[in-house]
């Protein structure tokens, strides 16, 4: 198959898909860490993942610009399109052996997006998005259902929200413990299980995530797959609007969600 003649959804398919087959051959190996400062940090693992969805988006797009989390910007200054890639979300888990991890990647502001989930099955799980559809490798269409009652609530810091908006207030309201069951894996790949009816929400502080390499290929698939997307604040995601992100299966469950965090304003 040649490259060029994929959709842009099937590109980032690809892509996620060839960064994820790195992170599954050096799962379990000794990594050199890169400090990033804050206790932050990544491994020659996220560095690999990331040359391999590189060359993939070259070969395939090689007019377009790429944002990496590793590497930075890439491409011609004057380039009309964006990539953003996140190589390996969840590298704290990653480097002391746990296996929740996603590799991202998202055309910016194009619909098309992917994430793979290395480790689901033999050979891992791609979700993919057009900007219209959303669905897996298999060709299965993502169906997005609160049924779990599992929410995802991201409590890595920073903490821009405190004190109006604290996820731990979330996750002790009484209607949260009533109604839900809580649950930190510390990767955007719960995102993406949202959109596939793998949890029923995800919460996240933040400012306007849209642009995002953790974040943006994640909601382009909860959007496309009907979820119902907005900031902590209630605005929409996007342009500088909204803050932070709640992405819910359906309108009630977001609803449910939104009277909580309201009870503690933003």
């Amino acid at each position: 198959m040649i490259v060029q003649e994929l959709s842009d959804a099937e590109v980032a398919a690809a892509a996620a898909r060839a960064g994820a087959e790195v992170v599954r051959g050096l799962h379990g190996r000794e990594l050199e860490r890169i400090d990033k400062g804050a206790g932050d940090f990544a491994t020659t693992a996220d560095l690999a993942a990331e040359r391999a969805v590189l060359d993939v988006l070259r070969a395939a797009r090689p007019d377009d610009a790429v944002l990496g989390e590793e590497g930075g910007r890439q491409g011609a200054d004057g380039a009309r399109r964006e990539w953003l890639v996140d190589p390996l979300c969840g590298t704290l888990n990653y480097a002391v052996g746990h296996k929740l991890v996603a590799v991202n990647v998202a055309l910016r502001g194009g619909g098309a997006a992917a994430v793979a989930d290395p480790f689901a099955g033999e050979d891992g799980e791609v979700f993919l998005t057009d900007g219209t559809r959303a669905w897996t490798a298999g060709g299965a269409p993502l169906a997005p259902t609160a049924a779990t009652g599992l929410v995802d609530v991201n409590l890595d810091p920073p903490f821009p929200g405190a004190p109006g908006f604290r996820a731990v207030d979330l996750l002790a309201h009484p209607d949260f413990v009533a109604g839900f069951r809580p649950r930190v894996v510390s990767t955007t790949l719960a995102l993406a299980w949202v959109a596939a009816g793998k949890r029923a929400a995800y919460v996240t502080d933040g400012g306007d995530l849209s642009g995002s390499v953790h974040f943006a290929a994640g909601i382009a698939l909860c959007r496309a797959a009907g979820c119902v997307v907005t900031g902590v604040d209630g605005r929409p995601v996007g342009e500088g609007a909204g803050r932070g992100l709640v992405a819910a299966a359906d309108a009630a469950t977001h609803a449910r969600l939104m009277a909580m965090i309201a009870a503690h304003p933003a």
